[in-house]
């Protein structure tokens, strides 16, 4: 009884402490300490945030990389303004959606941020299920937008897939770490993957196809 008031009391205070600084969720607490921890940001560096809704983490990116930099989100849901941010909606397993994401970051990304997960079902296992497959498609966001050396900060729920999600990681980023953040809910299944170093070995050219020309360029499947 007294580990789940401690729990919800230490919950309590980062929903308390967004609410009095201005950020939008308690997420953006997690990206703080994850950075501080991993030195994530440099000035001026461009930045994709997959899942970016409400906007807690484009917060956080937008003040660490300064004004020379460059933040652009990506969700399905629409984001409130936020000034000297470039928001996206659309899905971003969609040719449009990565083709905008490309335009507006101007070039290539110095890092890729995706907190994306799952529609809760309630069963654990299609639930870590669902969240493996949207990190696949972090890694694939990766592959086309992502500078050599990029670094990636990715949420997965934990689970039996892991040791496969990492190895494919690993396979494209030279250090991958797994670390939870002391904003997370201690009884949350949630940990950030973070990954630095990026090899920059498998490119995928993206090509703005015509109508009456098949696909050339889609991420939809498994990228494994």
């Amino acid at each position: 009884m007294r580990e789940r008031w401690l729990n919800e009391r230490r919950q309590e205070h980062y929903y308390r402490l967004a609410k009095r600084t201005g950020f939008r969720s308690r997420a953006s607490f997690k990206l703080m300490q994850i950075d501080e921890r991993f030195d994530i940001f440099r000035e001026g560096d461009a930045v994709a945030d997959l899942g970016a809704a409400p906007g807690g983490w484009l917060q956080v990116a937008r003040e660490l990389v300064g004004e020379k930099g460059r933040v652009v989100g990506v969700d399905l849901r629409p984001i409130k303004r936020l000034d000297d941010v470039v928001t996206i909606m659309g899905d971003i397993t969609e040719d449009s959606t990565m083709l905008a994401l490309v335009k507006e970051l101007g070039g290539k990304a110095d890092v890729v941020l995706s907190d994306m997960a799952p529609d809760i079902s309630g069963n654990y296992s299609t639930d870590h299920a669902r969240s493996v497959h949207l990190c696949k498609y972090a890694l694939g966001v990766c592959d086309r937008v992502l500078k050599k050396n990029g670094k990636l900060v990715m949420k997965v729920f934990m689970g039996d897939m892991i040791p496969l999600l990492r190895d494919e990681t690993e396979r494209r980023f030279t250090e991958v770490k797994m670390h939870s953040p002391d904003a997370s809910r201690p009884t949350s299944s949630e940990m950030y993957m973070i990954a630095t170093g990026f090899k920059a070995q498998t490119r995928v050219k993206m090509v703005e196809r015509q109508e009456e020309k098949p696909k050339e360029f889609t991420i939809k499947g498994d990228l494994l």
